[in-house]
């Protein structure tokens, strides 16, 4: 009951105060991992897009949540020249649920245009693929091409395809109307997996593959044979095929809009916007 009381009081309180914002996000993301050659680059990139609301607490802190949908992948065949024989590749969709806090440099209510940062929290959903020699999308995951859940090998555990991440970033806004404002933003997200790409170790045995998963594990665990001129053979036990000193990461950069749903009676922004209807 107490519980009930309070939200009777804040509600009212929130949607009369009246400092929400309705975000839209457009933009390209990337990410950087065993299959990119650089760490912040926009080749390979995918477009991305988000919606969301935001509250603004104080005249420079805001508490904001999105929700978005991204695309990140690579192949080696644009990697380093020593990596490129390796011949794997992956895609993902990646969609997200984040809260963040943002904080502005200038009072956007009286300045045309502010710096901001802002970091939080997120949960995200993965599941990389990538196309076998006829075309076929394959999901990697189910492979454990590294051994990920095989009995031979105890260590290597498999990957969820959901977890969290910390997104942090920075932009600039520009005031467009009273209640219309235009940022451009880069975020990240660090990850605590490196198998965004399914990609992070070594090479397991290519027999106890077979047996465990399938022809298609080896066929999708090694690939160099598909390369002209390259190296049909399965590499041994133990084999470098990635990197897992670093996690990866995936970000985003582009257009940020926020609509103000504010009234002209509401003095936290001025002149209004949004008229409310008028009482009898």
């Amino acid at each position: 009951m107490k519980k009930i009381l309070l939200l009777g009081i804040l509600i009212p309180t929130l949607l009369h105060a009246q400092r929400w914002h309705i975000n839209v996000l457009g933009g390209i993301s990337n990410y950087a991992g065993d299959l990119q050659s650089k760490p912040i680059t926009l080749d390979q990139s995918f477009a991305a897009f988000g919606v969301g609301a935001q509250y603004d607490v104080t005249r420079h802190f805001s508490v904001l949540s999105t929700l978005s949908l991204m695309k990140v992948g690579a192949a080696d065949k644009y990697n380093k020249a020593d990596l490129q024989p390796r011949n794997l590749s992956f895609q993902t969709q990646i969609f997200e649920w984040n809260l963040m806090g943002e904080y502005d440099l200038f009072d956007i209510t009286k300045k045309v245009f502010t710096p901001y940062v802002m970091g939080g929290i997120a949960v995200y959903h993965f599941n990389p693929y990538a196309f076998d020699s006829l075309g076929e999308k394959i999901y990697l995951q189910p492979l454990s091409t590294e051994g990920e859940g095989l009995p031979e090998y105890p260590g290597q555990k498999p990957y969820s395809l959901v977890q969290f991440a910390i997104p942090f970033g920075a932009g600039i806004k520009l005031r467009i109307t009273d209640n219309v404002v235009v940022a451009y933003e880069v975020s990240f997200r660090k990850l605590f997996t490196d198998y965004l790409d399914d990609v992070s170790t070594r090479y397991v045995d290519k027999a106890i593959l077979l047996n465990e998963r399938g022809p298609k594990a080896v066929e999708m665990a090694y690939r160099g044979g598909e390369v002209k001129g390259g190296d049909p053979n399965y590499p041994v036990d133990g084999t470098v095929r990635g990197g897992s000193k670093y996690k990866d990461f995936y970000y985003f950069t582009g257009i940020k809009v926020s609509i103000a749903l504010i009234s002209k009676k509401d003095p936290y922004y001025g002149r209004g916007r949004i008229d409310c209807p008028p009482r009898n």
